[in-house]
């Protein structure tokens, strides 16, 4: 589809801030990045997601839409493990 060289453009950039990608794998479809992690950390500790926006420089709909793929790994996560 075309996403190759989308995905060498993201890398160089990444890597132009001495950031890597994440290595995919079946093994890590539940991992949260570190962005999801302080989302959801935020997000238990009560704040709303418009709190969270503002502390992250983000809109509350990016907030929403990482809280979504949170909660859609956990989701995973749980079903994995049999719950």
């Amino acid at each position: 589809m075309g996403a190759e060289t989308f995905a060498e453009r993201a890398r160089r950039e990444l890597q132009a801030t001495g950031e890597k990608a994440r290595k995919r794998s079946d093994d890590t479809r539940t991992d949260l990045t570190p962005q999801e992690e302080e989302i959801a950390q935020l997000a238990r500790e009560g704040r709303t997601n418009s709190e969270i926006g503002a502390q992250l420089f983000i809109g509350g709909r990016t907030v929403e839409w990482h809280l979504g793929k949170v909660f859609a790994k956990l989701s995973l996560l749980f079903n994995l493990l049999g719950f």
